[in-house]
């Protein structure tokens, strides 16, 4: 008789039995705690791995911090001011470098947003060995930047290399210096990275390109639409969101450009080819004044950042 009157009473809206509440109440707690257990790893390798050093730097960039002293003195924010002072020992080197940066960036954003959207154009259609050619162009990109900048180091040598050698055989000059002189040294480096990245931007509007609904291109066809109109009102729309990804990416890799100028040209022809990562890693290990390398890099960030945003604001994806 008491069962019937406890369930009878649950069905009439009087309120469970505490020790269910506390069951339900402790079940909620657990659901809502699930997603934060699930980041925890991933929330703890960037505090350690990421916001902790970008915190530390800003903190030595207040600093005097050589490394070879052990006596580090806050200065504020000298170490910025010096950037923007032409008394400055640096002016003239980190604004040479920055130049350098903005001029290499300049020539080969473009070429690796265009160059790769048209390898994937090609690479999208039905014909044999299409999948040998995909592989072809997207290897390169495998190799590091040591064995591409030592195999691109010989074969560019205005002497020995095999570049110079081949164009001879068909009447070109031969004595090109591709990286001892500009232009050459920036056609060198440009040439190089286009070669060896694009196989990635293309791979990436590949796969944008096979989201793109088969419909859309039947109805454009049967509206009269040609292939320029194809690509125009087509394909463009919808690898919107795909070429604002490549499009930043490919600034910011191409902003952080050290390799290719370290191994390729070395800096020549004097140090036109330096650029602004080399100048902070020469900054902070060769001048061993980690104060002034981690001024540059939080200001190099920052003018990055904006880069980015100005970016996402033009070209940003909406949804019609």
């Amino acid at each position: 008789m008491a069962d019937v009157i406890e369930v009878g009473a649950a069905r009439d809206g009087a309120p469970p039995p505490a020790g269910r509440t506390r069951r339900r109440g402790a079940t909620e707690r657990g659901n809502r705690a699930t997603p934060y257990l699930f980041l925890a790893p991933y929330l703890v390798l960037f505090g350690v791995f990421g916001l902790a050093p970008i915190v530390f730097g800003v903190w030595i960039s207040l600093h005097q911090w050589d490394l070879q002293l052990p006596n580090r003195p806050f200065i504020g924010l000298d170490n910025y001011q010096d950037l923007f002072s032409s008394d400055s020992a640096i002016y003239g080197d980190w604004w040479s470098s920055v130049r350098a940066t903005g001029i290499f960036t300049l020539f080969s954003v473009p070429l690796l947003v265009v160059v790769p959207l048209g390898l994937a154009l090609l690479l999208n259609r039905s014909f044999p060995g299409r999948t040998f050619f995909r592989a072809a162009f997207f290897a390169p990109y495998v190799l590091g930047v040591a064995v591409i900048g030592l195999l691109w180091r010989f074969l560019l040598d205005a002497n020995l290399g095999l570049v110079n050698r081949l164009l001879g055989l068909v009447g070109l000059p031969s004595d090109t210096p591709w990286v001892t002189d500009v232009p050459w040294a920036w056609v060198s480096l440009v040439g190089v990275t286009v070669w060896w990245t694009c196989g990635f931007n293309a791979v990436i509007y590949l796969a944008g390109l096979q989201d793109i609904p088969a419909e859309l291109y039947e109805a454009a066809k049967v509206d009269g639409a040609g292939g320029w109109d194809r690509f125009r009102h087509v394909t463009i729309p919808g690898l919107r969101p795909v070429m604002l990804f490549v499009f930043t990416t490919t600034i910011l890799a191409s902003a952080n450009v050290f390799g290719q100028a370290f191994l390729i040209t070395q800096g020549a022809p004097g140090e036109q080819t330096r650029t602004v990562v080399w100048r902070i890693v020469d900054e902070g290990l060769r001048d061993y004044d980690a104060g002034r390398a981690a001024a540059m890099s939080v200001f190099f960030a920052l003018m990055l950042a904006v880069v980015s945003i100005v970016n996402f604001r033009l070209f940003r994806y909406r949804e019609d």
